[in-house]
């Protein structure tokens, strides 16, 4: 870190910490250089938070806490230093809570982070008190924080469906968070970024969401250039206009918007301004120096590559036992006239599965296949996947199901020496740019003995993370507007 006031962090919904190795870096490092290079950064996490509901309930033995924990609290280098919280964000921040109760729970900083998870984020009703969102919707603790806490700085992550949600109601999620936080004295920028458009070697499309309360020393420009030549997405996401610029007025009325929003979905880059909003959609030039981003890892070929040079073991349950029959062969009911995989036995219209690779073959390929609902008989269908990932291309993204040895549809499969395999969690962290062997253990608040995490919790933790170059490039922009070195 170097001399200047660090930036105080609060990581929400932590995981096993991607959002804070975008910002400190790990030992100092950066994702960008696969933590080979120092990153300059002035921000420090002061305080943090995850919890997974399905998980133990006292929330001390929860998988991604314990590698939290393992990483960031008890690591002997000087990389802990925060404190941790591994319970309900409800027992810290209530929308209940008075904003005393919050600011007595919660530290002051300037930045606060987290990738937060989509849901209805309807309002219940307004009192007294201020907004009643819907019980258990996560944003509402967001939005208690920041109304008792009002960073300077707010960076928010999530799936870019969020732009467009409810199905019945476009935008509408969106058009509360911004018409709340505009409330709460905001200007907002948003970005859908798909980290591979910039050199990293997984194809992972998010929302990106930096938002600056107006006593901060940031502030948005309403006008197109900032949108796509001076803001911080666009300094550090540069793209091209692709289409026209849409202008819509965010409601104050979040009752108003909850029961008749009826301005459509929002656009995959756009700022917001006093309730007032320009967006639109773009393109990324491909002459981009994806080097910026990722030196040396770009491509699914450059992860497997580099998990090589590791020496790290392969077991048994990655590779597919392409001759281990069935004990039951699966037989699959096709429509008429559909044409089937010819590597598959098919009789008519039905197709039989009777090893290991004839369901990987069936999952991944086209498909019309007979179900049966309450509303009577139907076909299932289904476009043609790769059997095998294309190693010079980045990844397809993760997902939360990559782990166990089962065949799937969306697992990514590869070819080596004319076997498949799926992909190591040390493939899967380096394809979100974690440091190699990030999730491998992970450690309890009460013993510093090491807990080893099985794979498929593993691949659980890397389907729910983020790309941690894109919060890094974020960061360093925001670090040099802060700092007024622009």
């Amino acid at each position: 870190m170097s001399e200047k006031k660090s930036i105080k962090v609060v990581e929400l919904f932590a995981g096993v910490g991607g959002f804070r190795l975008g910002l400190e870096g790990w030992k100092g490092n950066s994702a960008s250089s696969n933590y080979t290079k120092k990153l300059l950064s002035n921000y420090k996490v002061v305080w943090s938070n995850q919890w997974e509901p399905s998980s133990k309930k006292d929330g001390h033995l929860q998988e991604a806490n314990l590698v939290y924990h393992n990483r960031f609290v008890l690591d002997s280098e000087g990389n802990g230093g925060c404190i941790h919280n591994p319970y309900d964000i409800d027992k810290s921040a209530s929308p209940d809570f008075t904003d005393k109760q919050v600011r007595d729970n919660i530290p002051d900083h300037q930045l606060l982070v987290g990738g937060f998870p989509c849901q209805d984020y309807s309002v219940a009703g307004v009192n007294t008190k201020g907004i009643q969102g819907k019980k258990g919707v996560l944003w509402w603790n967001i939005h208690k924080i920041i109304k008792a806490r009002r960073p300077n700085y707010i960076l928010l992550e999530n799936v870019d469906r969020l732009l467009k949600s409810p199905t019945n109601q476009r935008g509408r999620d969106f058009a509360i968070i911004l018409s709340t936080l505009n409330d709460l004295g905001y200007d907002v920028e948003w970005r859908v970024v798909n980290s591979a458009d910039y050199g990293m070697p997984q194809r992972r499309k998010r929302v990106f969401i930096l938002a600056f309360h107006k006593d901060s020393k940031l502030s948005i420009d309403f006008n197109e250039k900032f949108l796509f030549d001076k803001g911080v997405f666009a300094e550090c996401f540069p793209i091209e206009k692709k289409g026209k610029v849409e202008s819509i007025v965010v409601s104050n009325n979040v009752l108003e918007i909850t029961d008749n929003y009826n301005e459509g979905k929002f656009l995959n880059a756009g700022i917001m301004k006093n309730g007032k909003v320009l967006m639109s959609d773009f393109s990324v030039s491909p002459s981009l120096d994806k080097t910026l981003y990722s030196e040396s890892l770009n491509v699914l070929k450059d992860v497997i590559e580099e998990v090589k040079k590791s020496n790290t073991k392969i077991s048994n349950e990655f590779w597919v036992n392409t001759s281990k029959e069935l004990k039951n062969p699966l037989h699959k009911i096709v429509q008429s006239g559909f044409e089937s995989d010819k590597r598959l036995k098919r009789d008519g219209d039905v197709i039989t599965l009777e090893n290991e690779l004839d369901k990987w073959i069936y999952l991944k390929g086209k498909k019309a296949e007979q179900r049966t609902s309450s509303k009577g008989t139907f076909y299932y269908k289904e476009g043609p996947m790769k059997l095998v990932d294309d190693i010079n291309e980045p990844s397809r993204t993760i997902i939360t199901s990559e782990g166990g040895p089962g065949a799937s549809r969306f697992k990514h499969l590869i070819e080596e020496e004319g076997k498949y395999r799926r992909l190591l969690p040390e493939e899967l962290e380096l394809l979100n740019m974690f440091p190699l062997g990030h999730t491998a253990v992970g450690s309890s608040t009460e013993q510093k003995e090491t807990i080893p995490l099985s794979s498929a919790k593993r691949a659980f933790f890397m389907g729910n993370a983020l790309v941690v170059g894109v919060v890094e490039a974020i960061g360093k922009e925001l670090n040099k507007r802060v700092y007024n070195e622009v």
